[in-house]
């Protein structure tokens, strides 16, 4: 790997890291056109296309989660590609998966793939525990009482 790619990777990384920040923790929408490129893609399913999909997905999180946290527990990178296992925490305070919010605290995983190119994330494929999630807000049997 040349100090060129290891820079590129780098910078990469601080993109999605600057995304993750702004957009899921802090909620800042705004900072969405900036990182996300006009084009994205989004590959997770129930997320709409674009950037107002993201932008529509944080929304839903936020208002269900108000106090949202992903965590950087793993990353790594690749050309354009960074890959992800973060942590996120947060209070159910509002409705999700059709159950109103119950106050219950929950912690998950959430694995991410981004692409990115010129400084803006054009593609993402994301994976998050939902099952562990419906399970800890009361929605399906195994979590906390």
């Amino acid at each position: 790997m040349t100090v060129s790619s290891v820079s590129v990777t780098g910078a990469n990384i601080a993109t999605f890291r600057r995304a993750i920040e702004e957009g899921w923790n802090k909620g800042n929408l705004e900072a969405i056109d900036e990182i996300f490129a006009p084009d994205f893609v989004e590959h997770q399913p129930g997320i709409g296309p674009g950037r107002d999909g993201v932008k529509g997905s944080i929304q839903v999180l936020r208002t269900a989660f108000p106090d949202l946290h992903l965590a950087f527990e793993e990353v790594t990178a690749t050309g354009d590609l960074v890959w992800t296992r973060l942590n996120a925490t947060a209070t159910h305070e509002g409705p999700f998966m059709g159950v109103p919010g119950t106050g219950r605290r929950i912690d998950i995983t959430v694995i991410d793939v981004v692409r990115v190119v010129d400084g803006r994330l054009v593609e993402h494929w994301g994976v998050a525990d939902r099952f562990s999630l419906a399970q800890q807000i009361g929605l399906v049997p195994g979590g906390p009482r």
